[in-house]
């Protein structure tokens, strides 16, 4: 019998999985697709606590995640940089609630706003560029002896057999494998663009036309973006697409002309609160719950880890 079943391959179930191995569990991911074809995949993955609430954990969960990304941000095999950019503002805007989190915040100078911003704050985070991080990630957990079946999971208790625990990571799967109609989709869209050189990402989330980011990775850029909750397309949307690509080159005209590499959409797992607390499953199998993480997966990934590993650790030590 196995310890651990993690339920889900992305960027949460992934860093758990990780985890807990990593802490001398016998561990075994479950999932319905490897993590290059997960939701994760897509994100521009920027250090940004999005659409993840409640805020106080939140904040907890991501200042530790931003803690873990520094030190990997030190080994380029990670795909983990610290990167300075901007979030824009066109009024006059409180400083952002999870500053507390970020070293070294600051407002934007007059000269470092675009025609049409009268504020903005100026910041350091990690950029995560993804393919290459899924790809560490996996490596890390299968050179620590974990294993990964590639298999629908038809229930949590069907899951769970054979297993001591089972944590679920399944993000918009919890619908149906939790029961909890709370958890929407939330639909981003992106381009991927060649980067024309850019060295600082841009973010305007309070655009009249639409939340717009410009992420510039190691050989590319990601560009976006959409949030439209309760839309479960995945198909991009040229005439979205084209808009994305007038709002970046607007705020950074050097993205004019540029050439398009990819369109994606994925669906973040959008959900009142983030849910990661210990359940118990009919069969007794106790089950630690932590999806419904919105646009900040990434964000609080490591966070929400060690808070699921402590869970984990306290169910065991009172299961036969």
């Amino acid at each position: 019998m196995r310890d651990v079943v993690v339920i889900g391959c992305g960027v949460i179930g992934l860093s758990t999985a990780v985890l807990l191995r990593e802490s001398g569990f016998d561990v075994r991911i479950r999932t319905a697709a490897m993590p290059r074809e997960t939701t994760s995949s897509v994100a521009a993955a920027i250090w940004y606590p999005y659409r993840a609430y409640p805020e106080d954990r939140v904040l907890a969960w991501g200042g530790r995640t931003f803690e873990v990304f520094e030190g990997l941000a030190r080994d380029p095999k990670t795909g983990v940089i610290m990167r300075e950019g901007f979030e824009l503002h066109r009024e006059p805007t409180p400083d952002p609630w999870w500053m507390d989190a970020v070293p070294g915040v600051r407002r934007c100078e007059k000269d470092e706003l675009p025609p049409g911003y009268r504020d903005g704050h100026a910041f350091t985070v990690p950029v995560i560029e993804m393919p290459i991080y899924l790809g560490y990630l996996l490596d890390r957990f299968i050179a620590s002896g974990g294993s990964v079946e590639v298999r629908p999971v038809s229930s949590l208790a069907e899951a769970a057999s054979g297993h001591r625990a089972v944590v679920n990571c399944s993000g918009l799967g919890a619908r149906r494998l939790a029961g909890d109609d709370s958890v929407v989709p939330i639909r981003g869209q992106v381009v991927r663009v060649r980067t024309p050189g850019l060295d600082r990402f841009i973010l305007d989330e309070d655009g009249p036309e639409g939340v717009t980011y410009i992420v510039p990775r190691s050989e590319d850029c990601i560009l976006g973006g959409t949030a439209q909750e309760g839309d479960w397309n995945t198909a991009p949307d040229q005439t979205t697409a084209e808009a994305i690509l007038r709002r970046c080159a607007r705020l950074e005209p050097r993205l004019a002309g540029t050439e398009v590499l990819e369109h994606r959409a994925g669906l973040r797992p959008g959900r009142p609160e983030v849910r990661l607390e210990k359940d118990v499953l009919d069969n007794g199998i106790p089950c630690v719950h932590d999806y419904g993480h919105g646009g900040s997966g990434v964000t609080l990934s490591w966070g929400c880890a060690e808070e699921t590993l402590g869970l984990v650790r306290k169910a065991l030590e009172r299961t036969p």
